[in-house]
């Protein structure tokens, strides 16, 4: 996106009074957090059905990390 749409997009809202800036600022808030939730969800999803096919390595952290610096040597 360009500087200028976004400069565009800051005078609209500076134009809004106080109260509906505080308003539009605090739906952004509770949007961006609602959509995280979702994909938070959507990956929960993917690590149980995941876990349940079998397709996840299970150990202690200790054990994963070697898992994992052991995949990095080879």
């Amino acid at each position: 996106m360009s500087v200028v749409y976004f400069q565009n997009i800051i005078e609209s809202i500076e134009n809004l009074s106080l109260e509906d800036q505080d308003y539009l600022f605090d739906l952004i808030k509770k949007r961006r957090i609602e959509k995280r939730r979702l994909e938070i969800a959507k990956n929960a999803e993917t690590i149980v059905k995941n876990f349940r096919a079998g397709k996840v390595k299970k150990g202690t952290s200790a054990e994963i990390k070697a898992y994992l610096l052991e995949d990095e040597e080879e």
